[in-house]
């Protein structure tokens, strides 16, 4: 307990060791009286006056917006991350097998059991659940007010199909061109990639045929690892996600590849690797400008590549689709009530899916690399490159031996040929 000072003081206010102190004050402005001396209970008092501090671990507390928030974004986040999961798998180039399934008669059934699996129609559960529904609070508050059920004033949500009857061709014409946008790209990134293996085939033909001295076997072997992994760092430039350093560690020298890891361009890093090479081959100036003239084509797949993957179709366009889109399937329970009523439900829920899975489908195509086989495009130059140089010395022996033949002299009837 606290004693008073032997001075008495005079008549002041009591003072109060209240939540009202903070540790930015000072006693010296307050001019305190001499207490006798307690810190035991002196701290305790002002312990108990201070606001306890809040643990920085503890989670935040989120208000009812933020919560509804996140409840209703469980469902978009689900789609979208199924999406890009899709967008990860692995394609795989089709053979004879693949093509007659692929032209079955029963590839229909097929591909209606397989709905739940495809992530087009999964990434669409979002937008048609939500038009969905306003089509069914529509049609709950149109019944409602036909039933007298809510006072009169509430007018009743129908209109003439007339409008519709003259936007639908401009609908259909947005679609159709935003999906031919897209499969354009998707296309020119294919012949991209077309181009960009045939080089590299052709450049390592080159190589095995044209290097031929012994001196530059350990040389002319970096320079095929090199080209079998430009299409490899190409594909793992133009694909998010990709692992470059599992790619080509089959193909490249720890060193070499530590190389490639530290830059920031790593096709080009590639294409520098085989520069530089060519300049180190013992080769005739013509010999070496020819095969100089072979990294053009790999310049031109980068350059294309890069085109694609930095330039989308002109957002304005993709935006203007979407919002057609919306106010369409928005306003269609409106105009179909006077005729379906509640059929007006299922009408919007058909209508939702097959627009938005046409507009979905431009969308994945419009990125065209996800959609293309490239590793197995890789694996096919790597194959390719091991089988020229398994049949090179077989090729070899056997051409020498014709010649051999053919310079022998040949007899006829016995008689040397004149």
């Amino acid at each position: 307990m606290l004693t008073q000072s032997p001075n008495p003081i005079k008549s002041s206010p009591k003072i109060s060791l209240s939540s009202n102190f903070s540790a930015s004050n000072t006693f010296s402005p307050l001019q305190f009286p001499n207490f006798p001396s307690k810190p035991k209970t002196l701290n305790f008092k002002l312990l108990c006056s201070q606001s306890p501090t809040p643990n920085p671990s503890a989670p935040p507390s989120s208000s009812p917006i933020e919560t509804l928030i996140n409840v209703l974004r469980i469902i978009p986040d689900w789609a979208d991350r199924t999406q890009e999961r899709g967008m990860r798998q692995r394609r795989t180039l089709y053979d004879h097998e693949k093509w007659m399934q692929h032209r079955s008669s029963y590839r229909h059934l097929r591909h209606l059991l397989s709905s739940l699996s495809s992530r087009v129609i999964l990434s669409l559960i979002p937008p048609v659940i939500v038009f969905t529904l306003v089509a069914v609070v529509i049609a709950s508050y149109n019944t409602a007010v036909a039933l007298d059920l809510l006072p009169g004033f509430f007018p009743l949500l129908r209109s003439s199909s007339l409008p519709y009857q003259l936007t639908a061709p401009a609908l259909a014409l947005l679609l159709v061109f935003r999906t031919e946008a897209s499969y354009s790209r998707f296309e020119e990134g294919r012949k991209a990639w077309t181009e960009v293996i045939a080089g590299t085939n052709d450049f390592a033909r080159q190589i095995i045929s044209s290097v031929e001295n012994s001196g530059d076997a350990q040389l002319k072997k970096a320079l095929l690892q090199y080209i079998m992994a430009f299409p490899v760092a190409l594909k793992c430039h133009v694909i998010y996600g990709s692992d470059i350093g599992r790619d080509l560690q089959d193909l490249l020298e720890v060193d070499d590849l530590l190389v490639v890891l530290n830059s920031k361009h790593r096709p080009g890093c590639i294409i520098q690797f085989i520069s530089r090479s060519l300049q180190l081959l013992k080769l005739e100036e013509s010999q070496r400008n020819m095969l100089q003239s072979k990294i053009s084509c790999f310049h031109e797949g980068i350059g294309v590549c890069e085109q694609l993957i930095g330039t989308p179709i002109p957002l304005s366009y993709t935006r203007l689709t979407s919002r057609f889109l919306v106010l369409w399937n928005l306003t269609l329970p409106i105009i179909l009530w006077d005729d379906c009523h509640w059929i007006v439900v299922p009408a919007t829920f058909i209508s939702a899916a097959s627009l938005f899975c046409i507009e979905e489908v431009g969308v994945l195509i419009e990125e065209p690399f996800p959609m293309l086989a490239l590793d197995d495009l890789c694996n096919s130059v790597r194959n390719n490159v091991q089988e020229a140089l398994a049949n090179e010395r077989a090729i070899h022996a056997r051409l020498a031996a014709k010649g051999k033949i053919q310079s022998e002299p040949q007899f006829q009837n016995g008689q040397p040929r004149p």
